[in-house]
């Protein structure tokens, strides 16, 4: 009988034996796990450290409106992602710049291909879409008097009765305007359209550039280039007494109170107008 309750005393407990053996592997299982995926994680910062660090900087100077920025940009970049910084110094959208380095930089060539060095000087050229705006801004009074006119409860005149409109309008017919056709509808031509006015009293000519998706706004003094995508909207009203042609409002911000007017519209086109900055199919 003692050498039977030896025998049981003296056999291990197979439930401790079987906890033992379980908790070993499961916590050598967590351990290999962490470490994996520590290691992962400091390659990979590791790659993208290596691959910025390998971009060679060159440092020169961005001139804009008489102001000079200092830049350091990777030299094998293209003047087109230069163009993306310059935006975030200067306000200017890439389409409306122009980057000077011995004339005319081209948006694919890189700044080493440019030959920028240290201390090179690029110009700027361009303006912003408040630039654009200030030119077809109204005077306060002009402001006061429309606001004045649509808090009479009476129904809003038609644009061409407005003073800050008619003002231009009463100046007659600009002598190179376009033949307008009234209830017509024609694709735009290939020419840019000219002989209209903006609410200075300035020229003003429309160029579509379809293929970049911009629309050009050319005065005596300068070319806007503004990104379609970037209009909100675009409205027109005949001209009483010349229904063959309109006053068209391009929207470029985002009020109402940012339209850029244009006057003499030729008729025939302000629907295609409308398509081609709206993003609208020409079907006829």
């Amino acid at each position: 009988m003692a050498d039977y309750i030896d025998d049981d005393n003296d056999k291990a407990d197979p439930t401790t034996m079987n906890n033992e053996n379980d908790v070993q592997p499961a916590n050598f299982g967590v351990a290999v796990d962490n470490r994996v995926e520590t290691t992962t994680t400091t390659i990979d910062e590791k790659i993208s450290n290596d691959a910025t660090s390998t971009k060679e900087l060159v440092d020169f100077k961005v001139i804009y409106n008489k102001q000079k920025y200092d830049v350091s940009f990777p030299l094998d970049d293209t003047v087109a992602t230069l163009k993306q910084h310059i935006q975030v110094l200067t306000g200017v959208p890439p389409a409306m710049q122009k980057v000077m380095f011995k004339g005319l930089a081209k948006e694919d060539k890189t700044l080493r291909e440019l030959g920028i060095v240290s201390g090179t000087k690029l110009m700027v050229v361009g303006s912003t879409l408040n630039d654009v705006l200030a030119v077809n801004t109204p005077s306060k009074q002009d402001e006061k008097e429309d606001k004045d006119g649509g808090a009479t409860g009476v129904a809003k005149e038609p644009l061409c009765r407005q003073k800050i409109h008619k003002k231009i309008l009463d100046k007659g017919l600009p002598d190179d305007v376009m033949v307008g056709i009234k209830n017509e509808k024609d694709s735009l031509p290939p020419v840019p359209l000219s002989g209209m006015l903006n609410k200075s009293g300035g020229k003003v000519r429309l160029t579509f550039k379809l293929e970049v998706d911009q629309l050009w706004i050319g005065t005596k003094e300068r070319t806007d280039k503004i990104p379609m995508n970037s209009i909100k909207n675009v409205t027109s009203e005949p001209i009483e007494g010349h229904e063959e042609y309109h006053i068209v409002g391009i929207q470029l911000g985002p009020t109402e109170a940012s339209q850029y007017w244009i006057y003499w519209v030729p008729s025939q086109y302000v629907d295609a107008i409308k398509d081609a900055i709206l993003g609208k199919w020409q079907l006829f």
